[in-house]
């Protein structure tokens, strides 16, 4: 049984390549769907957030998972691009390293904000949608439940997570309160309407803000935000005129090209009467074209801009990583130690089979030897046998178990099957 990984998050992946790379749930998808048709018999996971895209594999004795390079080479494929230009900025790893490397990130502790939350949110998503697609399996649905109770642990025995911090709110208090002192007297408009939007809003409510319109390409759901909120849903149509109205800006959706052009802030510019305006653009790809950030009066953030911030963050944060690193270690060791001790299951199982058919026919060359025998005495005597292949067979079963946790236990599965004759 094999795992491997290809990926890369914010710390390597320039932003302008980062939303080339990322995948929408349709894209997804069928990017999962492909992965199946090019590496059948092995399982995959694919996560992309607006930080990281990694994929996940995993295989079987009889197809390997696919080494990190091939996945490399796969998602250049999937999204079009040089994978000359991927090599230097994706990394990738196998086996003990992924498992070690999940159980991070679905604990927070490889995201741009330090034990933020809604990773665990889009590791658990990015595990259903493979259910969804049929591309996981035992070997990744073992290891995405055991990085899920990881990350709990992390959460529940340490301070990390305990001051929930996040982009979202590190948007809020970094940037848009450097502009404004004040916020019951702004208008918010937000485009999508997603978790991070919800996230936001959470905050600017937080702050005092009163005046929020909800635009998203689908009307129903900018309806149900908006009315959780307390404000009103837009039109997709209006975008011009209620960018006009706009003093803040939220924006976190899904779309693979810009939502607001250049040109429709010319346009909407001319009715803003010079009043300042604040983007918090949370999107990857980027909602607003970066050329509106060096126009008069905008202060236009991306998820890279956050990037000092999150540091102070996790300079603050830092004295509980060693107790979440030490969660992770354990967890991981225990998740490869039954990965091992999975391994010798087919051994097990010819021991057993062995020593009981030997054990049948023993018991049957008994009973034909003496006829008297009632039920009750042979069921005794097939319970002790059965009682003393157990007892013989527990030294060999405890040592392969032991071994398991200290690594692949080979040579202790060799010499099983030469000592016992089992096939191969």
């Amino acid at each position: 049984m094999t795992l491997a990984f290809a990926g890369g998050t914010h710390r390597t992946v320039p932003i302008d390549l980062r939303e080339q790379l990322a995948f929408s749930a349709e894209q997804a998808a069928d990017a999962l769907r492909r992965f199946r048709d090019r590496f059948p018999g092995r399982e995959v996971v694919l996560l992309s957030t607006c930080n990281r895209v990694e994929l996940y594999a995993a295989g079987g004795d009889t197809a390997a998972a696919p080494t990190p390079g091939q996945i490399v080479s796969f998602l250049a494929e999937c999204r079009g691009i040089d994978e000359r230009i991927l090599f230097p900025v994706l990394a990738g790893d196998r086996d003990e390293a992924v498992v070690r490397h999940l159980f991070s990130v679905a604990s927070g502790l490889d995201s741009m904000v330090l034990g933020e939350p809604q990773i665990l949110a889009q590791v658990k998503q990015a595990w259903a949608l493979a259910q969804n697609s049929r591309t996981s399996g035992p070997l990744t649905g073992d290891l995405f439940q055991a990085a899920l109770r990881t990350a709990k642990r992390v959460a529940r025995e340490t301070a990390l997570g305990r001051e929930r911090l996040s982009i979202p709110s590190l948007a809020v208090n970094d940037f848009a309160r450097g502009v404004f002192e004040r916020f019951d007297d702004k208008r918010v408009l937000v485009l999508g309407a997603g978790k991070m939007a919800r996230e936001t809003l959470r905050y600017l409510r937080e702050a005092g803000v009163r005046d929020v319109v909800v635009l998203n390409r689908t009307p129903q759901r900018a309806a149900t935000l908006a009315a959780e909120l307390g404000g009103r849903a837009g039109r997709m149509d209006d975008l011009v005129g209620e960018l006009a109205g706009a003093d803040l800006v939220v924006s976190t959706t899904g779309a693979s090209v810009p939502v607001v052009t250049l040109e429709a802030h010319r346009r909407a510019q001319p009715q803003r009467g010079g009043r300042p305006l604040v983007v918090l653009d949370l999107a990857v790809p980027r909602d607003f074209d970066p050329r509106i950030g060096d126009q008069p009066g905008v202060w236009l953030y991306a998820i890279d801009d956050l990037a000092a911030a999150c540091e102070s963050n996790r300079r603050s944060r830092q004295r509980q990583v060693p107790a979440a690193v030490a969660i992770v270690e354990e967890e991981a060791r225990r998740f490869m130690g039954d990965l091992h001790h999975r391994s010798t299951a087919p051994v097990i199982e010819q021991l057993r089979a062995g020593w009981s058919e030997t054990g049948d026919a023993e018991l049957e060359r008994l009973f034909r030897r003496l006829p008297h025998l009632d039920d009750a005495a042979r069921a005794e005597i097939r319970q002790a046998f059965e009682r003393y292949a157990a007892k013989l067979l527990h030294p060999p079963l405890k040592s392969l178990r032991s071994a398991s946790h200290a690594g692949p236990p080979h040579g202790l599965l060799d010499a099983l099957k030469r000592l016992f004759d089992l096939e191969d």
